[in-house]
């Protein structure tokens, strides 16, 4: 996680506003961004059915108090101020959060701490590229949005001659909390039952971190979302090259309480709402990682 004080940013949004995709502030590849100014995205107008199931703690502050990790570009991250967390994420949320009539303010947080913070009621949504597993869905509901895969990176001709289906002994980066870590860990394993020397796994908490590594050459290798190891490469081109092709993709879900199942089920009925007027997928355009947009919105869906 970064070293610098996070300050919470609140999207302005209203009937009749728009909300911009990302912020128009460029970000330097080190802090994970582009440079790249978006288009505003037209929210469409305030659903009264939905703003009418929303739970009574957020109608009363007006607000949904989002927990996420801004270390994972370009899902979300931290503009060049240190302060507005920017990124596709927090954009589509913000369209989500425009049809319920409030507006959403973003909490910096490990991305491991979040769904304890959501548990907790210290947040009231989880907004940060979770993957929908049965492990997470034990503690928390789940509402999809989105579809990634994995994608490992590495130096450009692969230096250390890593083979995704043979780490075994190499030095390989992966995000605290993710399902990244959960795939090579379970890849050491069969190392070592293989006879062979086990991964040698250097976690961060944040992702930024990770990506360094490999550009420094700590690692080998990392593995990440999809959306994230691609853009890796693109903004550091000639530094890093993407390492096989996308595997496991899944499914993408917002992380509300146990005890907020109707709020659940709203917020599938205002991730249709954007569908049908185009800033759902106007958003995720507007970030190229359209590829990954779905039309089954579920609460809980089921997964393998």
């Amino acid at each position: 996680m970064r070293r610098i004080q996070l300050v919470a940013a609140t999207g302005a949004v209203a009937l009749g506003l728009t909300l911009s995709a990302c912020g128009s502030n460029s970000l330097s590849p080190g802090a994970g961004g582009g440079g790249t100014t978006h288009a505003p995205v037209p929210t469409g107008t305030v659903d009264a059915a939905l703003a009418a199931k929303l739970p009574a703690k957020i109608k009363s502050a007006g607000k949904i108090v989002v927990g996420i990790d801004p270390t994972y570009a370009p899902n979300e991250m931290m503009a060049a101020d240190g302060k507005t967390v920017t990124g596709w994420d927090p954009a589509l949320f913000n369209v989500v959060a425009a049809k319920f009539g409030v507006k959403a303010e973003y909490s910096p947080s490990k991305f491991d701490a979040i769904i304890l913070g959501v548990d907790s009621g210290k947040y009231d949504v989880g907004v940060s590229s979770f993957s929908i597993t049965k492990d997470r869905m034990a503690k928390v509901d789940m509402v999809s949005y989105y579809k990634a895969g994995t994608q490992w990176v590495t130096k450009p001709g692969n230096p250390a001659k890593v083979s995704i289906d043979d780490p075994c002994g190499k030095n390989i980066g992966v995000q605290t909390g993710t399902t990244q870590l959960d795939d090579i860990t379970a890849r050491s394993k069969k190392c070592v039952a293989a006879g062979k020397p086990a991964v040698n796994i250097l976690p961060h908490d944040g992702q930024d971190e990770v990506t360094a590594d490999v550009v420094s050459g700590k690692v080998d290798a990392m593995l990440a979302d999809s959306p994230i190891g691609l853009y890796a490469v693109k903004q550091f081109a000639g530094k890093l090259e993407k390492l096989g092709d996308i595997y496991d993709s899944a499914p993408y879900g917002y992380v509300l309480p146990k005890s907020e199942n109707d709020f659940g089920n709203a917020l599938v009925d205002a991730l249709k709402a954007a569908e049908a007027d185009g800033s759902y997928k106007a958003v995720l355009t507007e970030w190229g990682v359209e590829s990954g947009a779905i039309s089954d919105f579920a609460l809980n869906p089921s997964v393998s």
